[in-house]
């Protein structure tokens, strides 16, 4: 598969289950953290729980002079993608983000017994009950979780695009 083919099908197949409550910071960097589950290709009738963080550097509306970074979105399968073919990618499509700079850190790598509805009920009724409004949970590929996760990324600027601008205004205008 290449790096087009991995990225309609993380667009395809991505679902977004329950999105970040809290607002992205719009003046300092925010730490994102996410549940990502994908039915397992080894064992069928599991499902594989990445769970992990994405820190977004903080948006701007003037982009930094240096070039997008990606550190720990590397496929499993580096000759699909790597930083730099991630950053091509996006560049060539014209897709740009506020920020350059996010930094995937995962914190573990689990097998759920169950498939991915189960696993979908468990996490969502899990965070429900810590009444936790950071963090995401999402389902996806297991071969192209890079994409799906900046997928939900994305998502998560796009939701806070127009109160970001706001904010930046209104502290503009106050300075």
């Amino acid at each position: 598969m290449n790096i087009q083919e991995a990225f309609d099908k993380a667009l395809k197949e991505t679902d977004i289950i329950r999105s970040r409550i809290l607002a992205l910071q719009t003046f300092a960097d925010t730490h994102v953290p996410y549940i990502f589950l994908s039915a397992s290709s080894v064992n069928p009738g599991d499902t594989v729980v990445r769970q992990g963080e994405v820190l977004v550097q903080k948006p701007s509306l003037i982009l930094p002079p240096h070039i997008p970074q990606f550190e720990g979105f590397e496929m499993d399968d580096s000759s699909v993608m790597d930083s730099d073919s991630m950053i091509n990618f996006m560049l060539i499509r014209g897709i740009l983000l506020p920020s350059l700079k996010y930094n995937n850190t995962t914190s573990s790598l689990e097998v759920f017994d169950g498939g991915v509805d189960e696993a979908i009920k468990f996490y969502g009724n899990k965070l429900q009950s810590q009444e936790n409004t950071a963090a995401g949970l999402l389902v996806g590929p297991e071969d192209v979780w890079p994409f799906s996760l900046l997928i939900f990324i994305c998502s998560q600027i796009a939701k806070n695009s127009t109160s970001d601008m706001r904010r930046l205004l209104d502290q503009w205008r106050s300075s």
